[in-house]
Protein backbone atom coordinates (compact mmCIF):
# COMPACT_ATOMS: atom_id res chain seq x y z
CA UNK A 1 0.00 0.00 0.00
CA UNK A 2 0.94 3.60 -0.71
CA UNK A 3 1.86 5.65 2.35
CA UNK A 4 -1.42 7.77 2.42
CA UNK A 5 -3.44 4.25 1.99
CA UNK A 6 -2.01 3.17 5.17
CA UNK A 7 -2.40 6.35 7.18
CA UNK A 8 -6.03 6.31 6.37
CA UNK A 9 -6.56 2.46 7.66
CA UNK A 10 -4.75 3.52 10.79
CA UNK A 11 -6.62 6.29 11.03
CA UNK A 12 -9.71 4.71 10.60
CA UNK A 13 -8.86 2.01 12.88
CA UNK A 14 -7.54 4.06 15.92
CA UNK A 15 -10.71 6.49 15.61
CA UNK A 16 -12.98 3.90 16.15
CA UNK A 17 -11.97 3.28 19.46
CA UNK A 18 -12.00 -0.79 18.38
CA UNK A 19 -8.39 -1.60 18.83
CA UNK A 20 -8.79 -5.09 20.58
CA UNK A 21 -9.88 -8.06 19.00
CA UNK A 22 -11.88 -9.24 21.58
CA UNK A 23 -14.60 -6.15 21.22
CA UNK A 24 -17.82 -7.57 19.84
CA UNK A 25 -18.39 -4.62 17.25
CA UNK A 26 -15.40 -5.04 15.64
CA UNK A 27 -15.65 -4.70 12.23
CA UNK A 28 -11.98 -5.58 10.49
CA UNK A 29 -11.39 -9.04 11.12
CA UNK A 30 -14.65 -10.22 10.00
CA UNK A 31 -14.12 -7.55 6.91
CA UNK A 32 -10.75 -10.13 6.39
CA UNK A 33 -12.21 -12.75 6.85
CA UNK A 34 -14.98 -12.04 4.17
CA UNK A 35 -12.31 -11.48 1.60
CA UNK A 36 -10.21 -14.36 2.07
CA UNK A 37 -13.34 -16.89 1.85
CA UNK A 38 -14.17 -14.85 -1.61
CA UNK A 39 -10.87 -14.50 -2.96
CA UNK A 40 -9.88 -18.54 -1.98
CA UNK A 41 -13.27 -20.14 -2.55
CA UNK A 42 -13.17 -21.65 0.26
CA UNK A 43 -16.66 -21.68 3.33
CA UNK A 44 -14.32 -20.48 6.47
CA UNK A 45 -11.08 -18.86 7.76
CA UNK A 46 -9.59 -18.80 10.93
CA UNK A 47 -7.47 -15.42 11.62
CA UNK A 48 -4.41 -15.30 13.48
CA UNK A 49 -1.05 -13.64 14.43
CA UNK A 50 1.52 -15.86 12.93
CA UNK A 51 2.38 -18.54 10.35
CA UNK A 52 3.27 -20.45 13.44
CA UNK A 53 -0.30 -20.03 14.90
CA UNK A 54 -1.88 -20.86 11.62
CA UNK A 55 0.14 -24.28 11.07
CA UNK A 56 -0.95 -24.97 14.51
CA UNK A 57 -4.49 -24.66 13.80
CA UNK A 58 -4.74 -26.45 10.88
CA UNK A 59 -3.13 -29.12 12.40
CA UNK A 60 -5.41 -28.97 15.44
CA UNK A 61 -8.14 -28.10 13.44
CA UNK A 62 -7.73 -31.84 11.96
CA UNK A 63 -7.36 -33.37 15.28
CA UNK A 64 -3.91 -33.94 15.00
CA UNK A 65 -1.95 -33.14 18.44
CA UNK A 66 0.95 -34.34 20.25
CA UNK A 67 2.04 -38.05 19.38
CA UNK A 68 0.65 -37.96 15.56
CA UNK A 69 2.10 -37.83 12.40
CA UNK A 70 1.11 -35.57 9.16
CA UNK A 71 2.05 -35.60 5.92
CA UNK A 72 3.97 -31.97 5.76
CA UNK A 73 4.13 -29.19 2.69
CA UNK A 74 7.26 -28.92 0.54
CA UNK A 75 8.59 -25.79 1.83
CA UNK A 76 7.74 -25.08 5.33
CA UNK A 77 10.96 -23.85 6.44
CA UNK A 78 13.30 -25.11 9.40
CA UNK A 79 11.86 -23.11 11.72
CA UNK A 80 7.91 -24.12 11.25
CA UNK A 81 9.09 -27.73 10.76
CA UNK A 82 11.12 -26.68 14.40
CA UNK A 83 7.80 -25.75 15.90
CA UNK A 84 5.72 -28.50 14.85
CA UNK A 85 8.38 -31.00 16.29
CA UNK A 86 8.11 -28.87 19.49
CA UNK A 87 4.14 -29.53 18.89
CA UNK A 88 5.01 -33.38 18.74
CA UNK A 89 3.61 -33.67 15.34
CA UNK A 90 6.08 -36.03 13.18
CA UNK A 91 6.28 -35.75 9.71
CA UNK A 92 5.08 -38.86 7.84
CA UNK A 93 6.55 -37.71 4.44
CA UNK A 94 9.79 -39.76 4.17
CA UNK A 95 12.21 -39.10 0.87
CA UNK A 96 10.27 -39.05 -2.37
CA UNK A 97 6.81 -39.41 -0.78
CA UNK A 98 3.94 -38.27 -3.26
CA UNK A 99 1.00 -38.70 0.17
CA UNK A 100 -1.14 -35.67 0.24
CA UNK A 101 -0.53 -33.08 3.03
CA UNK A 102 -2.35 -32.21 5.98
CA UNK A 103 -2.61 -28.56 4.75
CA UNK A 104 -1.27 -26.33 1.73
CA UNK A 105 0.89 -23.71 2.50
CA UNK A 106 1.01 -20.01 0.70
CA UNK A 107 3.04 -17.33 1.60
CA UNK A 108 1.99 -13.74 0.72
CA UNK A 109 3.73 -10.96 -0.36
CA UNK A 110 3.52 -7.32 -2.10
CA UNK A 111 5.07 -9.21 -5.33
CA UNK A 112 2.62 -12.45 -5.31
CA UNK A 113 -0.73 -10.94 -3.72
CA UNK A 114 -2.70 -10.15 -6.97
CA UNK A 115 -2.44 -13.84 -7.59
CA UNK A 116 -3.75 -14.94 -4.68
CA UNK A 117 -7.04 -16.12 -5.60
CA UNK A 118 -5.29 -18.45 -8.22
CA UNK A 119 -2.73 -19.71 -5.84
CA UNK A 120 -5.36 -20.64 -3.50
CA UNK A 121 -7.44 -22.36 -6.25
CA UNK A 122 -4.61 -25.03 -7.19
CA UNK A 123 -4.55 -26.10 -2.96
CA UNK A 124 -6.84 -29.23 -2.74
CA UNK A 125 -5.76 -30.01 0.49
CA UNK A 126 -8.66 -30.21 3.09
CA UNK A 127 -6.84 -26.64 4.68
CA UNK A 128 -5.06 -23.99 3.30
CA UNK A 129 -2.67 -22.28 5.74
CA UNK A 130 -2.24 -18.64 4.18
CA UNK A 131 1.07 -16.50 6.06
CA UNK A 132 0.34 -13.01 5.50
CA UNK A 133 3.17 -11.87 7.23
CA UNK A 134 4.93 -11.18 3.89
CA UNK A 135 2.42 -7.89 2.83
CA UNK A 136 4.47 -5.94 5.55
CA UNK A 137 1.99 -5.33 8.75
CA UNK A 138 3.10 -7.54 11.10
CA UNK A 139 3.11 -11.47 11.66
CA UNK A 140 -0.73 -12.57 10.84
CA UNK A 141 -1.91 -16.01 8.96
CA UNK A 142 -5.23 -17.35 8.21
CA UNK A 143 -6.35 -21.09 8.03
CA UNK A 144 -9.38 -21.61 5.01
CA UNK A 145 -11.61 -24.74 4.49
CA UNK A 146 -14.44 -25.82 3.85
CA UNK A 147 -14.51 -28.05 7.05
CA UNK A 148 -17.06 -26.77 9.71
CA UNK A 149 -14.83 -29.13 11.94
CA UNK A 150 -11.95 -27.57 11.05
CA UNK A 151 -12.70 -24.32 11.55
CA UNK A 152 -14.21 -24.74 14.99
CA UNK A 153 -10.95 -26.66 16.67
CA UNK A 154 -8.82 -23.79 15.10
CA UNK A 155 -11.29 -20.79 16.24
CA UNK A 156 -11.21 -23.25 19.91
CA UNK A 157 -7.27 -22.84 19.90
CA UNK A 158 -7.43 -19.17 20.34
CA UNK A 159 -8.56 -17.51 23.46
CA UNK A 160 -11.17 -15.43 22.76
CA UNK A 161 -12.03 -16.83 19.64
CA UNK A 162 -15.41 -16.92 17.95
CA UNK A 163 -17.15 -19.65 20.36
CA UNK A 164 -15.49 -17.72 23.66
CA UNK A 165 -16.46 -14.35 22.57
CA UNK A 166 -20.00 -15.71 22.64
CA UNK A 167 -20.17 -17.19 25.93
CA UNK A 168 -17.35 -15.18 27.72
CA UNK A 169 -19.98 -12.84 30.05
CA UNK A 170 -22.00 -16.01 30.48
CA UNK A 171 -19.40 -18.22 31.55
CA UNK A 172 -20.69 -20.99 29.71
CA UNK A 173 -19.14 -23.62 27.79
CA UNK A 174 -19.85 -24.09 23.72
CA UNK A 175 -18.96 -27.65 22.62
CA UNK A 176 -17.58 -28.66 25.82
CA UNK A 177 -15.98 -31.57 23.81
CA UNK A 178 -14.15 -29.35 20.95
CA UNK A 179 -12.18 -27.50 23.76
CA UNK A 180 -8.78 -27.93 23.50
CA UNK A 181 -6.57 -28.91 26.68
CA UNK A 182 -4.53 -25.71 25.97
CA UNK A 183 -5.47 -22.31 24.56
CA UNK A 184 -3.18 -19.61 23.20
CA UNK A 185 -2.94 -15.73 22.25
CA UNK A 186 -3.15 -16.48 18.42
CA UNK A 187 -6.13 -13.82 18.23
CA UNK A 188 -5.14 -11.28 15.23
CA UNK A 189 -5.18 -7.56 15.84
CA UNK A 190 -8.24 -5.81 14.10
CA UNK A 191 -5.29 -2.88 13.41
CA UNK A 192 -3.19 -5.79 10.99
CA UNK A 193 -6.26 -7.65 9.50
CA UNK A 194 -7.26 -3.83 8.41
CA UNK A 195 -3.90 -3.37 6.76
CA UNK A 196 -3.41 -6.69 5.37
CA UNK A 197 -7.22 -6.33 3.60
CA UNK A 198 -6.58 -2.75 2.11
CA UNK A 199 -3.04 -4.38 0.86
CA UNK A 200 -5.23 -7.60 -0.85
CA UNK A 201 -7.96 -5.29 -1.79
CA UNK A 202 -5.65 -3.46 -3.79
CA UNK A 203 -3.26 -6.07 -5.28
CA UNK A 204 -3.31 -5.76 -8.90
CA UNK A 205 -5.59 -2.91 -8.87
CA UNK A 206 -3.01 -0.75 -9.56
CA UNK A 207 -0.36 -0.45 -13.03
CA UNK A 208 2.48 1.39 -13.90
CA UNK A 209 2.61 4.52 -15.25
CA UNK A 210 4.94 4.48 -18.48
CA UNK A 211 6.81 7.08 -19.83
CA UNK A 212 8.94 7.17 -22.86
CA UNK A 213 8.16 3.14 -23.48
CA UNK A 214 9.21 2.23 -19.95
CA UNK A 215 7.55 1.88 -16.67
CA UNK A 216 8.11 3.42 -13.62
Amino acid sequence: MEQYDTALVLSRVMTSGIVMSIEKNDKELPSLERLLTKCSGRLKAVLVNSRSAAVHAALTGQDIVHGDQAVLPAGLGDRTRAFVDWLGVEDAAGPGSTSAPAFDLLTLTPANAADFARSAAESTAPALVVDLTGLGFGPAGAVLTDDERIWARGERLKIFGAFDLRTMWTQQEAEAGMAPGVQFNYRLSPLVAACARMALAQAGSRTPATTGGSSR
